[in-house]
């Protein structure tokens, strides 16, 4: 959907709502062109030319349960040339900001298409189901009106048209309200894909209204700058809303205060320069700041999660060495 010219550093930067400044796209990012006419009965679509043929999807539904394979079948039931991209089914559940991050990570190397983010703790109440068009067209996101959305439409250059998901012509009729990814947005996306326009599934609001995203700003503390704790990947390292602009100037040793925990950290360009033990600020695939360890979890050893603050600091010429410290580690069994 946008190629990778865009870093996800910058969110820490820039406004999260959907409706934020238009700024300019990326290369690539650019509209598909052309309208369709709606096709609005299930024995008609592929009466139109395609739209869409990918959409990508990603939710905290898990893989235990037949969630995810029950909305991926709807969508193959109506739109049987679409292609489904399992971008994550392992966000924590009912964690909008963790799955708003981990698409606002990932958007800019998208496909083309539908995007469909489902975490919806509102599922069932008068929260809203969105569509939101970005690039001209290039793209539809898909969701919860909740903040999932908002990062990363402003990635992807802010919000275009914008509907409610309110026709029921495009929907299943449920058996109850709280599995709105089957009954409401897995059809949506897959009559997108058909050819149908982004008008006909609902009321068009405007982008304004949408509730932004939530992500922390870093801020500048004594000499320092405090910082976040955005997320933990699966090999324990911790991201920080922190770019390596944010502590220019500061060396290739800083000090991180983490709570009651004071450790220092070297800031290098890969896990594998580390030492045994030597904790790292390392640059990320993103762009961002992670505190690592060299093949052990630094999220583990220092007790981080996200949302934990930590406050980066410039250790002084006069402090010499003797603040490094490592950490000790309980042997394996």
């Amino acid at each position: 959907m946008v190629p990778g010219k865009v870093a996800f550093k910058g969110l820490a930067h820039q406004e999260l709502a959907a409706d934020a400044p238009a700024r300019a796209a990326p290369a690539g990012l650019v509209p598909s062109g052309g309208r369709h006419q709606p096709c609005s009965s299930r024995r008609y679509r592929h009466a139109v030319p395609d739209r869409y043929d990918t959409v990508t999807f990603l939710s905290d539904f898990g893989l235990r349960d037949e969630f995810v394979g029950v909305v991926k079948s709807v969508i193959r039931e109506l739109a049987r040339h679409v292609t489904v991209i399992d971008l994550t089914h392992e966000i924590a559940p009912f964690d909008v900001r963790g799955a708003s991050l981990a698409l606002a990570r990932s958007v800019q190397y998208l496909p083309s298409g539908v995007v469909l983010a489902i975490v919806d703790p509102g599922v069932g109440t008068d929260r809203r189901g969105v569509a939101i068009e970005v690039g001209g067209g290039e793209g539809v996101l898909i969701g919860p009106d909740n903040g999932i959305l908002a990062p990363a439409v402003a990635m992807a250059g802010g919000a275009g048209r914008t509907v409610v998901l309110t026709n029921r012509e495009y929907q299943l009729e449920p058996p109850g309200a709280t599995f709105a990814g089957r009954d409401v947005f897995g059809p949506a996306a897959a009559h997108l894909c058909n050819g149908v326009d982004l008008a006909e599934l609902g009321e068009p609001i405007d982008a304004a209204v949408l509730l932004p995203g939530i992500v922390p700003i870093a801020r500048p503390e004594g000499a320092g700058v405090a910082a976040e704790v955005l997320w933990v990947d699966r090999f324990g390292n911790a991201q920080l809303n922190l770019g390596t602009d944010d502590i220019e100037g500061f060396g290739d040793r800083v000090r991180l205060r983490m709570g009651e925990t004071v450790r220092s950290a070297a800031v290098v360009g890969a896990y594998g320069t580390l030492g045994p033990g030597q904790i790292g600020l390392v640059v990320d695939s993103y762009g961002l700041l992670a505190i690592s360890l060299d093949r052990r979890s630094a999220a583990e050893e220092l007790h981080l999660g996200p949302g934990d603050p930590v406050v980066v600091e410039p250790i002084g010429d006069e402090e010499g060495d003797g603040v490094a410290t490592r950490v000790s580690f309980t042997p394996r069994r």
